[in-house]
């Protein structure tokens, strides 16, 4: 069973329909690339697959036990989360709050999970900085150390490269990568098409409806990614 299946999805932003007849399902293990312009839906898809926005038409399913507040979100850097004024640690462990009910302490298994996270990030000798102390790389690592605290199965992560130099760039899209192989299901929302394709296993390629979804090399082949990558194309 897939982890997610939008059948038929239509959905609107301030009454206006700005995505229609979408459908398509993330499997266990896919990394999936969601790209397309400016104003093509991307952003209001996120919200959907939070659960922050319902549908107009068609429905989001979640299955393989999967529920919806086990997905880790990384969402967009903005300028009052970059002046965050909480420490390194703290920040991972709010990463865990879905899973405390009504609990106001972490638990031991909770700070265990903080702690091996910090550490797949390689920021654990910097648990005890400030967030906003911090480069821009560095902060986006503390995001997805947060967002893999919150999950088991899938990480949702919105334009988790933005605003980085091309070197911390980079290294985000190399420990995406590797959390993938190591069975993390990734959805992440890119306008990047040209590093899209190079790491997704799978490309979902909106324009206000779905105009492509696959396969990566099928994708690399389809008349819509020769129309929006020219004669850059790279299987």
């Amino acid at each position: 069973m897939a982890l997610i299946t939008c059948e038929n999805v239509s959905l609107a932003y301030e009454n206006n329909i700005v995505l229609s007849d979408l459908s398509f399902a993330v499997q266990a293990g896919m990394y999936l690339c969601i790209v397309g312009e400016n104003g093509s839906g991307k952003s209001t898809l996120v919200k959907a697959l939070l659960s922050l926005k319902r549908p107009t038409q068609g429905s989001i399913h979640f299955g393989d036990g999967l529920r919806q507040n086990e997905i880790g979100y990384l969402p967009q850097q903005t300028g009052a989360q970059k002046d965050f004024s909480a420490s390194v640690w703290e920040v991972v462990q709010s990463g865990c709050i879905n899973q405390n009910g009504c609990s106001p302490f972490y638990s031991a298994r909770q700070k265990q999970m903080a702690q091996t996270n910090l550490e797949r990030m390689a920021l654990w000798d910097l648990r005890r900085r400030s967030y906003q102390e911090l480069s821009g790389g560095q902060q986006q690592r503390v995001l997805l150390a947060r967002a893999l605290c919150a999950t088991r199965k899938l990480l949702l992560l919105d334009e988790p490269v933005a605003g980085l130099d091309p070197m911390a760039a980079q290294e985000m899209y190399r420990l995406i990568q590797a959390l993938n192989r190591e069975g993390t299901t990734v959805i992440m929302v890119s306008h990047d098409i040209q590093s899209a394709v190079q790491y997704a296993s799978h490309i979902l390629h909106l324009h206000n409806k779905p105009l492509f979804f696959g396969k990566t090399a099928d994708y690399l082949q389809s008349d819509v990614a020769k129309r929006f990558l020219g004669g850059g194309l790279h299987a």
